[in-house]
């Protein structure tokens, strides 16, 4: 085979380069991966020395050589840089293997037809070499790929980080902004997620669950994201997984910040969801917002997802632990000093009072219990802390002591029962029942 090669070598070159320019052509009007990353000649020239190295591992084969792998593995981290598929590389690959194996057969039979048979035995050896190359080529692909994604959530974790941390100047956070592809004015939120087995496991955008993929953008669990203009199936968001939890830039578009509910339901961990800001350089903000919101959602709540703006009471608690730590001593301590089975009934009481608007009648229904019983909890807790469910001062500092007890709780007890219909967390006031504080001692 050598001989042959060596003897039909000159022939055997210009076929290769017609070969080259028939690929060439052929791939730039088939495959719009490569037309649109690359120019012809440089397409051809790559072509060109791939179906050249392919013959001398032919011949370095016949002189029981490994073939020369290194061409091939240039070509293939040159086209995970250049962004073209890997599917397009091999295809390819395919296209030029049967290209050259023309080229040589008629560079044989032009040269002297009686040779051809001897031939056919150096099939299995050039397919063999141009599977090396192709997996050569591939191996090298893959490693590229994965190093550039590595590079892009480093630098996607940097420009997140730019955005939720803040402390940056201006030009920066815009330049950010624009790099992550956000609009100078928009509909902006910040979703930050208590620790669990269901959250994101990746950084960059993903889709949240019912947006782009995924937390990315969408659909199932938050992990990556579908990119701008891609919010048709709901917000896109940014995921950022650091050590101290797992936060998402939501870009809302014409979406309610109330949808964020659904979108974050199927990871089944707790969520604090910042207001609605309308420019990047106030996400920071919201970042802390958020996380704030997370810390008032009582321990004993079912997973989901706190709007701050609707948890802003037991917010002004969570924000400053010291003063938290003083309305719980000053307002609940004498009910905190009890057995703390007896501790639980009444602060579960007061609760679920407090969410009942007031109504001893449906804290009655909700705790399964008398409405009498209820009374009689909560004048104790009356008696016991020198306040007066009836005076509205007392109920604000209750309230607020209150949430200051349920954000400290670490163990998780069982959602409370569903309230029934009617006022949102309870039951509607029946026919011919007013709502109204127990009666004050005395």
């Amino acid at each position: 085979m050598e001989r042959i090669i060596e003897e039909i070598r000159e022939d055997l070159d210009r076929r290769i380069g017609i070969a080259a320019d028939r690929l060439a052509d052929r791939t730039l009007t088939e495959d719009p991966a490569y037309a649109a990353r690359l120019g012809r000649a440089e397409l051809r020239e790559r072509i060109h020395l791939t179906l050249t190295q392919a013959v001398d591992g032919l011949v370095r084969g016949a002189r029981g050589l490994p073939a020369e792998l290194a061409g091939a593995r240039a070509t293939g981290a040159l086209r995970a840089e250049q962004g073209v598929p890997l599917a397009s590389l091999r295809r390819t690959y395919r296209r030029g293997g049967r290209l050259l194996w023309q080229s040589l057969t008629a560079a044989v039979a032009a040269h002297d037809r009686a040779e051809l048979p001897g031939l056919l035995p150096c099939a299995m050896a050039l397919w063999d070499v141009l599977d090396q190359m192709t997996d050569a080529a591939s191996e090298a692909y893959l490693r590229t790929e994965a190093e550039r994604g590595e590079r892009e959530r480093e630098l996607r974790a940097a420009l997140l980080d730019t955005l939720l941390d803040g402390g940056g100047t201006a030009g920066g956070t815009a330049a950010a902004a624009g790099r992550l592809g956000l609009a100078d004015r928009g509909r902006f939120a910040v979703v930050v997620l208590a620790p669990g087995p269901g959250t994101p496991g990746t950084d960059g955008p993903h889709t949240a669950p019912g947006t782009a993929t995924g937390p990315g953008t969408t659909a199932g669990r938050p992990r990556g994201g579908p990119g701008p203009g891609a919010d048709v199936g709901g917000p896109r968001v940014l995921w950022r997984v650091r050590a101290d939890g797992e936060t998402g830039l939501v870009d809302l578009g014409h979406h309610p910040l109330d949808s964020l509910r659904e979108l974050l339901a199927p990871l089944g961990v707790p969520a604090g969801i910042s207001p609605v800001v309308s420019a990047p350089a106030a996400l920071a903000g919201a970042r802390r917002l958020a996380a704030l919101a997370l810390r008032t959602a009582p321990a004993a709540s079912a997973p989901g997802a706190v709007l701050l703006d609707e948890r802003l009471p037991a917010a002004l608690v969570a924000g400053d632990p010291e003063l938290a730590g003083r309305l719980r001593e000053v307002v609940l301590g004498p009910v905190l000093a009890l057995p703390p089975e007896d501790a639980r009934v009444l602060l579960d009481t007061l609760g679920t009072w407090l969410a009942c608007r007031g109504s001893t009648t449906y804290a009655a229904q909700r705790l399964y219990c008398h409405r009498n019983t209820v009374s009689n909890r909560l004048r104790r807790l009356e008696r016991l802390t020198g306040r007066a469910l009836s005076d509205p001062a007392h109920v604000v500092e209750l309230a607020l002591a209150h949430a200051a007890v349920t954000q400290r709780t670490a163990t998780p007890t069982a959602p409370p029962p569903p309230a029934p219909r009617g006022i949102p967390g309870a039951a509607p006031t029946p026919a011919g029942t007013a709502r109204r504080s127990p009666r004050p001692p005395g």
